[in-house]
């Protein structure tokens, strides 16, 4: 990456920043800084936005990306049963979404679907010419280098979703995992800033891993790092979508309490799920918005899942020894009731010397991480196209 290009990277994240910073943070002199971003200031791509508040010294000036500037980005969110879709600006905010589009990744026509909706919503929202690239993200075992999914076979279009989007719109395309994005987004915005060796648990329909190391995500030999779900840790002989018997994701995941809520109402208990379900089309956010109201039977259900996936953690904390775990992903909002399981759990099956090196913290982006990762999935491979128009 270019120099004005990691220029614009930085300020896409910081908003604002001076040119000593963004030379602490680039490894630049402040010379060759300073003439970059008085380029940028000429070409109007960035704008000084005035003086810093004081420090008892000389006062730095702040730069930003020009917030006039004629270019956004498409994300689409995909997760196992729902597809979001949002244009932002370069301010990190959105200007246009459709959210929670019920679309199943096992329906054959899943891949014309969200091209549908897709084509709908850019034709609805932006000129093409205006939008410097689409970021997907999405589960399975995904290549971001070749942009290919390996979860699908190479006769179901999901495997090339991202050239069948490239190609439809002729705008850049970019890929990638759901959790490595939802990593990304903790690492640039959340609770993984400051944190160098950092995991981030998505917990969704699933529960997905993204690893960052040395303030970089790790992606593994092949791309596919992070598969936290099909760790052979259930109590169950259950069978995983991955189409073996074990998995963790079987018992530490949205749909494993959904499933276990739907299981027992059947049976005959009481849970205020049964009511909710019938006006939120969702289950997820029924089942979240259960267990908000203080739903025995969803809280217990919930709490199984967290011990669950402690169990899965106190695997990890011995094998990565990270700085921090951060509990994502839709089911992050529920953190107060999972965050007690997950100790119980680190408690039974961890090193005490090794557990007390690892902070567990619960994510405040929650089901924003994906669309913020996404997004800034665009800007890491597109931002360089604002320096050709």
């Amino acid at each position: 990456m270019e120099l004005k290009e990691k220029i614009l990277t930085y300020l896409y994240y910081l908003k604002e920043q001076s040119i000593a910073g963004l030379s602490k943070s680039l490894a630049k002199s402040t010379p060759i800084v300073t003439k970059a971003i008085n380029e940028l200031l000429e070409q109007k791509i960035i704008v000084d936005k005035g003086l810093a508040a004081s420090t008892g010294g000389r006062r730095a000036a702040l730069y930003s990306l020009n917030e006039n500037l004629d270019n956004f980005i498409v994300s689409v969110s995909i997760d196992q049963f729902y597809t979001s879709i949002y244009l932002s600006n370069l301010q990190q905010e959105i200007l246009a979404e459709e959210v929670d589009i019920k679309l199943d990744l096992t329906d054959p026509t899943a891949s014309a679907n969200i091209l549908k909706h897709l084509r709908i919503f850019i034709e609805s929202h932006i000129d093409t010419k205006k939008v410097i690239g689409i970021g997907i993200s999405m589960p399975g075992f995904v290549n971001s280098t070749t942009g290919l999914n390996n979860s699908y076979t190479e006769d179901n279009p999901l495997h090339y979703l991202k050239n069948t989007l490239e190609t439809e719109f002729n705008i850049p395309t970019v890929i990638d995992n759901d959790s490595r994005c939802i990593a990304w987004a903790e690492k640039e915005f959340g609770s993984g800033i400051k944190s160098t060796h950092t995991l981030v648990i998505n917990l969704n329909w699933g529960v997905g891993l993204g690893i960052i190391i040395n303030g970089e995500i790790f992606t593994g030999a092949t791309g596919f790092a992070g598969e936290f779900s099909h760790i052979p840790l259930s109590n169950t002989n259950s069978l995983c979508s991955c189409g073996k018997r074990g998995c963790l994701e079987v018992e530490a995941s949205l749909k494993s309490a959904i499933d276990q809520t739907e299981i027992a109402i059947q049976q005959g208990e009481y849970s205020i799920y049964s009511t909710l379900i019938k006006t939120m089309s969702n289950k997820s956010n029924a089942l979240i918005e259960a267990a908000k109201i203080g739903d025995q039977l969803v809280i217990y259900q919930i709490g199984k899942i967290g011990f669950m996936i402690g169990k899965g953690i106190s695997t990890l904390l011995h094998i990565l020894n990270p700085n921090k775990i951060i509990i994502s992903g839709r089911g992050a909002e529920i953190g107060n009731i999972l965050a007690p399981q997950i100790q119980n759990a680190m408690n039974e099956f961890s090193i005490p010397r090794i557990a007390r090196m690892t902070s567990i913290e619960i994510s405040n982006l929650h089901k924003t991480a994906q669309q913020k990762g996404t997004t800034a999935l665009v800007v890491e491979h597109y931002i360089k196209h604002i320096l050709t128009n």
